[in-house]
């Protein structure tokens, strides 16, 4: 029987890939609402999505 090498745990980066700019748009527009919507709710955690929001903002200046 030949060795089989799995895959599971590898990792591909987002910022690959045909669709990466469509992917990012997406997840920065749901970061943006969660960050409004839990801004009633609990300032942390609106504070945290407000951050990732803007980490991939980031991430889509440099790939436009």
């Amino acid at each position: 029987m030949k060795n089989q090498y799995c895959r599971v745990g590898t990792v591909t980066p987002i910022t690959s890939g045909t669709q990466a700019i469509t992917v990012l748009e997406f997840r920065y527009q749901k970061f943006i609402e969660m960050a409004a919507d839990a801004a009633y709710i609990n300032t942390n955690l609106g504070e945290f999505f407000k951050r990732k929001a803007q980490s991939i903002k980031k991430v889509l200046e440099q790939l436009a």
